[in-house]
């Protein structure tokens, strides 16, 4: 009863804020990009009080993600890492499916901020999309956040990489930056989130320019170092 509760309180929250936050980003976007960037930040260190003051969730890291342009291979468990995300690396973008990008309001900030939308039903089309745009965030010295198993999974479960990992790898040529954690025991699909901690490990630094089944066998196991 008490994870219900504290679920329901925390949807009445983050929605109607994440709105507001979303018309502040309309607001300050003919401003300048560094306005904008502040206002997406901030709504990420909302979400965070949120998780941290309402759900009950502590996050406890081991080790850091360094700063500069790096791939950072992140496993998908849950919604919470897709916004921590903005707090763990330094302004990245952040690839997610392109659906989140055409939404009303909150798709036109996240494409002003700088995302890369994924169709995924677009095949070859959307992997030089993908690369391209890319390229752009190297080009500003950000990094690139990615879900390389191309979608949420359960706690425990480890699907191969998408292809679109390993064109990134290639096209891109950074140092990788893989993250496990274990979202998923405590926000599983559905409505109610369970109080707890989030453990997150910071893998080694993979170096760039390895073949294909190297650097996707290491990024594998490392964002899978927290399954049981």
């Amino acid at each position: 009863m008490m994870a219900f509760l504290r679920s329901t309180l925390f949807h009445l929250l983050f929605y109607p804020g994440t709105l507001l936050y979303c018309l502040a980003g309309l607001a300050v976007a003919p401003t300048g990009q560094g306005a904008l960037r502040h206002v997406v930040h901030g709504w990420s260190n909302f979400h965070h009080w949120l998780v941290r003051h309402v759900l009950g969730i502590r996050m406890e890291w081991d080790g850091q993600i360094p700063d500069g342009p790096f791939l950072i291979a992140v496993k998908h468990q849950a919604m919470v890492e897709t916004v921590e995300a903005l707090r763990f690396a330094h302004t990245p973008v952040v690839v997610m499916k392109r659906e989140l990008t055409t939404m009303p309001i909150f798709g036109w900030v996240n494409r002003r901020y700088g995302v890369i939308g994924v169709d995924r039903e677009a095949g070859a089309s959307a992997l030089r999309s993908m690369m391209k745009e890319g390229q752009k965030a190297v080009a500003e010295k950000r990094p690139v956040v990615i879900f390389p198993e191309g979608t949420r999974v359960p706690f425990g479960a480890a699907p191969p990489l998408r292809p679109g990992f390993a064109g990134l790898y290639r096209v891109l040529k950074l140092p990788v930056v893989p993250v496990a954690h274990d979202s998923g025991k405590l926000w599983p699909r559905g409505y109610v989130k369970h109080a707890g901690t989030i453990r997150f490990k910071v893998g080694e630094v993979i170096e760039p320019g390895l073949p294909r089944g190297e650097v996707e066998a290491r990024v594998h196991a490392a964002i899978n170092a927290l399954n049981p």
